[in-house]
């Protein structure tokens, strides 16, 4: 599964429970649809699994072309996963993975 931008920039992949950033580094995982970043502490998650009120979802632009994944790099042993968020936003968190995007 692709992960996207609201800018349509694809930023990473989810393979079994490890999210690859689309620049082959390993960014973290997504567990019951929460992802935890490599320490272990939540960085985001889907909708129905936030605990917080949602805003009304912004409309999309279009997704761009995906570039050429690149060679996956060593999976990190997995910490204990942490109940507590991380103070990084999640947005830079996917930016972490993305190919030729600043």
């Amino acid at each position: 599964m692709s992960i996207y931008l609201w800018s349509g920039h694809a930023v990473a992949y989810i393979s079994g429970e490890n999210l690859h950033g689309w620049n082959g580094r390993h960014i973290g995982w997504f567990v019951n649809g929460v992802f935890y970043n490599r320490l272990g502490h939540r960085v985001g998650s889907i909708g129905s699994k936030c605990p917080y009120a949602l805003y009304a979802t912004p409309a999309k632009y279009a997704k761009y072309t995906k570039y050429a994944k690149y060679a996956r790099c060593a999976v990190y042993v997995r910490p204990g996963l942490s109940s507590g968020y991380s103070q990084e936003p999640f947005e830079e968190f996917l930016r972490s993975g993305a190919v030729g995007l600043v």
